[in-house]
């Protein structure tokens, strides 16, 4: 593992966590295909820049929730959990990150749902990439102890597991679904669809991906044998099967269907 790069220039020394620069990657991958999405829906809204904005916000609802999550780190270490490389929870990150892009899509005239459906393939691959930082730092993202062939250990992590023990790599698995997950709503995009569907699928399915990996976490259960991240995964769930059934019945009428409902009504 390697959570920390070695940076050397003229004499200058640095140790910069792993984790900065493989979310610097996940978020120019996003910034990308958002771009790519709204120049095929044939918009000239600035798809870079919402991204740049909706990654901070993202990253303050994550150490947000975090903090609520486990405010047993606050006490110990006081408001500097909040700058700490570590202690970025999914949830809270995907609650503040959908809101800046509603506000963002509102403010561009794209449409709040709009703006959530071109951005919900580059969400899914972002996270992807994210998790890749998770795994090469070992910073407890892992899951637990294993006997299958692809079990790794994180010795060298900034939370190293024990010695010999080999652990579920968590964070790769939620890479290749992330992965997985935006490859199809891009697809899915390629098409006219509903406001709502395919930010619904999102929520759906990453939904899915997340309450199924967290039996592999070693996060705590905290009611009916379900961890705090399972609860929110359920409820992205649900709040994406409410999305796409909104979205079924409430179809945009574009301009083809509107000629055809006035020679209908004359």
């Amino acid at each position: 593992m390697y959570p920390f790069l070695h940076i050397s220039l003229f004499g200058w020394h640095r140790e910069q966590p792993t984790f900065g620069p493989i979310m610097w990657v996940a978020m120019v991958v996003a910034a990308l295909i958002m771009d790519r999405n709204f120049r095929r829906a044939k918009l000239d809204a600035d798809a870079v820049g919402m991204v740049a904005f909706t990654a901070v916000a993202g990253i303050v609802g994550a150490k947000l929730w975090h903090v609520i999550d486990t405010p047993i780190e606050f006490r110990q270490m006081g408001w500097q959990v909040l700058w700490d490389t570590g202690g970025l929870a999914w949830f809270g990150g995907l609650t503040l990150g959908i809101a800046a892009l509603l506000f963002q899509g509102w403010w561009a005239k794209v449409g709040a749902l709009k703006t959530l459906d071109l951005a919900a393939p580059a969400a899914a691959v972002g996270y992807g990439i994210g998790r890749l930082g998770c795994l090469l730092s070992g910073d407890g993202c892992y899951g637990i102890p294993t006997k299958l062939p692809w079990g790794m250990s994180f010795p060298h992590g900034i939370e190293p597991t024990p010695l010999g023990v080999r652990v579920h790599p968590t964070p790769l698995y939620e890479m290749v679904m992330g992965l997985a997950i935006g490859g199809y709503l891009w697809l899915r995009g390629a098409k006219q669809r509903p406001a709502g569907a395919i930010v619904g699928e999102y929520l759906l399915l990453s939904g899915i991906a997340r309450f199924l990996v967290e039996f592999l976490r070693r996060n705590p259960k905290v009611l009916l044998d379900l961890s705090n991240a399972q609860w929110a995964s359920l409820g992205s769930v649900a709040a994406g099967i409410v999305l796409i059934l909104w979205a079924a019945r409430h179809r945009s009428t574009g301009p083809e269907e509107a000629v055809v409902s006035e020679e209908e009504a004359a």
